[in-house]
């Protein structure tokens, strides 16, 4: 991922998203290991203290899993932990390399 031009690639496949799915992917990939609540993406990458639309940031991560490859039904790069939020993770199965340690990335 480069934040500087908002691209990103997959196997050296470059993977356009649209301007809120890489916001979304972004702070995710930034906070790489962590768990992150729902209301932290709403008021981070919506900007909103409220919830527009309780599938908001559902619709968004199925087509941020999808475009990644993900399985959306069995997702191993972003898992969602029941009640707590959303985890971008840093060992994938299936995908060495997933993402670096938050330490070590470039974002």
């Amino acid at each position: 991922m480069d934040p500087a031009t908002r691209r990103v690639w997959r196997d050296e496949r470059e993977i356009v998203f649209s301007r809120k799915e890489f916001d979304l992917l972004h702070f995710l990939m930034q906070r790489a290991g962590a768990v992150v609540s729902r209301d932290e993406l709403m008021n981070s990458v919506w900007h909103t203290t409220f919830w527009t639309s309780s599938k908001t940031i559902d619709v968004h991560l199925g087509w941020v899993r999808r475009k990644l490859g993900d399985d959306p039904g069995q997702p191993s790069l972003i898992t969602t932990v029941r009640g707590h939020g959303l985890r971008f993770e840093t060992e994938a199965p299936g995908y060495p390399d997933a993402v670096r340690p938050p330490e070590a990335a470039a974002v």
